[in-house]
């Protein structure tokens, strides 16, 4: 089966503009305005869940086997991580100081300054991290930061591939499930329950709706009506909200609440646009971050957590859009670096294990 790039080349969008989000959101915080930040959220992660539910099928074996093979992959780079956290803070405590920890640490802000540093490896913070307990990494916070997407994947993979294999002819009931009840918990949000039922709710849709639109293509007559209906709805948005809410919308993130629902919609919008529609012939470099995007979501961590010792030295020598042409592209070209360099980690990681599986299997 021919491989579609065109899916390729949208994650691979999507994971450079998670880069961009996490530029402006994490670091950028010390130099770019509001607005500009806020307008980085316009393709967010909601694609991410809707090219997965255009890419899911209804086989519970293979999507199982595909989720194992990502929880190792994760458990591979988790691991990595704590013990690159753990080395460099023996390091600081042997060769310089506590303090001098600290003030590295400030760097990302107060908050992130722990209050102790033990020379002693603290097991149980890799533990929690295998089970997606996401408590921060200190020398690289935005790793962590930026995992709450993964949780949230592996839920609706999980009740998504169910619903595809057991109830295919249920599936718009679901959708519309989800929907009412996104729009119970938002229009009375003291039942807005805590946890990840607001998130699968809305994703669980997206998902759904994505599915559904699998092999299809939007008609063209129907494309500017869409756009219109996504025009009217960010209108009756500030009409409703107010203008301020602009300034919010990333606080409206987690959970997805109504204002942020309706700011997702063009990206969604656009996404189904040109599925189908736009024909990418040969791999390029979108394709391949996309063909890859779990190492790039690895590093981009890391190297949104590395930018900032260039952001804040810098970030009062010069305008901020200046600044931003600067940290963007270095924090892509880090990723990249970072990415290969992971996926040859993770291949490492794959050996050890067949190496021990093949040690300890019984022999007959």
């Amino acid at each position: 089966m021919k491989r579609d790039l065109y899916i390729d080349f949208a994650k691979g969008l999507a994971t450079i503009s998670i880069i961009f989000i996490h530029t402006a959101f994490w670091s950028g915080q010390f130099y770019i305005p509001t607005e500009a930040r806020v307008f980085s959220l316009v393709f967010d992660v909601a694609l991410f869940y809707a090219l997965s539910g255009i890419t899911s099928g209804n086989n519970i074996e293979k999507t199982l086997y595909r989720l194992l093979k990502l929880q190792i992959t994760y458990m591979i780079f988790v691991t990595f991580l704590f013990f690159l956290d753990y080395f460099f803070k023996v390091f600081g405590l042997t060769f310089f100081s506590l303090e001098w920890l600290k003030d590295f640490y400030s760097t990302f802000g107060s908050k992130y300054v722990p209050s102790s540093i033990s020379s002693a490896p603290q097991w149980e913070i890799l533990g929690n991290w295998y089970l997606h307990s996401y408590s921060n990494c200190d020398t690289f916070p935005v790793v962590m930061g930026s995992f709450w997407y993964l949780k949230v994947y592996y839920i609706l993979t999980v009740l998504g591939v169910l619903i595809l294999r057991f109830f295919p002819r249920h599936i718009n009931w679901f959708i519309g499930i989800c929907v009412v009840l996104t729009l119970i918990f938002n229009i009375f949000p003291q039942y807005y329950p805590s946890g990840q039922v607001g998130y699968v709710a809305f994703y669980m849709a997206v998902f759904l709706i994505a599915n559904r639109m699998k092999g299809k293509k939007i008609p063209t007559r129907m494309i500017p009506v869409l756009y219109g209906l996504v025009a009217i709805a960010l209108a009756w948005m500030f009409w409703n909200y107010g203008g301020d809410m602009f300034y919010k919308l990333n606080k409206q993130k987690f959970p997805p609440k109504i204002p942020y629902i309706i700011w997702t919609l063009f990206s969604l919008v656009t996404l189904f646009v040109f599925y189908n529609r736009l024909k990418i012939e040969k791999p390029n470099f979108l394709t391949n971050v996309g063909q890859n995007a779990i190492f790039f979501y690895f590093g981009q961590g890391m190297s949104s957590s590395l930018v900032y010792f260039l952001v804040v030295p810098m970030k009062d020598s010069m305008p901020w859009y200046l600044l931003v042409l600067i940290i963007f592209p270095l924090n892509i070209l880090l990723a990249v670096i970072i990415s290969k360099g992971l996926k040859k980690i993770d291949d490492f990681g794959w050996k050890i294990l067949e190496f021990l599986r093949a040690r300890t299997a019984a022999k007959k």
